[in-house]
Order: structure tokens, then C-alpha cells, then sequence
């Protein structure tokens, strides 16, 4: 009979501490999936890191026609470039697209900052360059793109600063607080060390028989 209650303890203390430790290895195991998923690059930055290609991209292919409209190819690289003047010349507006490409992907693909000062400071150098090149310069009098690429460019730089701000750093950090508390944590750390087992025969037993003798036994003998 004691062994019985012995084994059946042993048998509920065994499976407890079986579930806890298969919890808690659960709960490591899931912890450090979560750690690796956070040293990679996230999908929300990655498709910033795509639109900024995209900006450079596009900035570049509205340059090459305009060169294309306006003469050979050559010839217009010569007077834009070799010849660069401020006041009749896209070249700038496409150094602006290189320089916000350089500088958000440095910081976001290859520093992954988790701040906005960077895009900050490329959409303020952008918007003040345009503005003031728009205003002293005389591409107004070029034909569309003297319209097109000024604008695109300011554009550009205002959905990037709007994705940075609105989409890839909230859920960044949305991300980050739900990978360090897991909500199944703090229950898999309360689960009880005892855990409740099946009823076992074993548990309910009745009592040997008495051998005494009862008063009526002894009477009747007499």
C-alpha cells in the first residue's frame, strides 16, 4: 500500500517537473528564434531599402531621356556635366537622388538605425536644394521636365521620411516589445510544480478487517 502512494507521488512529481522543464525548453527555444529573426533585416525595411532604390532608379532613368529629348546623349552629357551650370543643368537633382541613396542605405541596410535623423536630414537637404533651385534657376523655362524631375524628386523624399517614420519604425519596435515579452512566459513560470494526475486505483483502499473479536463473539462463547 505505501508503495503504492509512493509511486504515484513519485509518478505526479516526475510529470511536473517533466512538463515544466518541457515549457521552459519550449519557451528557450522559441526565445531564440525570435532573437535570430531580429538580427536580419526586417520585411517593413527591406521595402524602404527598395523604395530608396526605386528613387535613384527613377531620378535616373527621367535624367537619360530629358539628356535624350534636349540632343545626343554625348553632347548633352558634355554640357551638363563637363559644362555643369546651375541655372540650365539636371545634373544636381541627380547627385540629390545619389546622395539620399547613400545616405539611407548606409544607415538603415548597412547600420540599421533604428532613428529618423538620418532621413531627416536627406529630406531637409532635398526640399531645401529644390526650393532654392526652382527659384534661381531657370529650368522653368526647359519644357516638362523642367517641372517633372523637381517635383518627383521632392516627392520622393517626403515618402521616404513618411515610410521610415509611420511604418518601419513602429513595427520595428512593435516587433522588439512583443519578442521580449512573450505572453506565454509568465504562465509556463506559474504552472504548478505538483501537476494533477489520473485517479489510480491505488488511491482509494479500505482498510484491513479487524481480526479482534466483537463483544457478541465473546458473549456467544460464553
Amino acid at each position: 500500500m505505501d508503495s503504492r502512494c509512493s509511486s504515484s507521488t513519485d509518478s505526479r512529481v516526475t510529470g511536473g517537473y517533466g512538463a515544466r522543464s518541457s515549457t521552459s525548453l519550449q519557451g528557450h527555444m522559441d526565445s531564440y528564434k525570435e532573437e535570430k529573426k531580429t538580427n536580419c533585416i526586417s520585411d517593413v525595411r527591406r521595402t524602404f531599402c527598395l523604395f530608396v532604390t526605386f528613387d535613384l532608379l527613377f531620378v535616373t532613368l527621367l535624367w537619360i531621356i530629358e539628356l535624350n529629348v534636349n540632343g545626343g546623349l554625348p553632347e548633352q552629357l558634355n554640357r551638363e556635366v563637363a559644362h555643369y551650370d546651375y541655372h540650365a543643368s539636371f545634373f544636381d537633382i541627380f547627385l540629390l537622388a545619389v546622395f539620399r541613396f547613400a545616405v539611407l542605405i548606409l544607415a538603415y541596410a548597412v547600420c540599421r538605425l533604428r532613428h529618423w535623423w538620418a532621413v531627416a536630414i536627406t529630406t531637409a537637404v532635398s526640399c531645401a536644394f529644390l526650393i532654392v533651385k526652382v527659384v534661381f534657376s531657370k529650368l522653368l523655362s526647359q519644357g516638362a521636365f523642367g517641372y517633372l524631375l523637381p517635383i518627383i524628386s521632392f516627392v520622393l523624399a517626403w515618402i521616404e521620411t513618411w515610410l521610415l517614420d509611420f511604418k518601419v519604425l513602429p513595427q520595428e519596435a512593435d516587433d522588439q516589445n512583443r519578442y521580449r515579452c512573450p505572453p506565454d512566459a509568465t504562465a509556463a513560470e506559474r504552472a504548478p510544480l505538483f501537476a494533477p494526475g489520473p485517479m489510480s486505483d491505488g488511491q482509494f483502499y479500505s482498510p484491513p478487517e479487524s481480526v479482534a473479536d466483537t463483544d457478541e463473539d465473546l458473549e456467544d462463547k460464553r
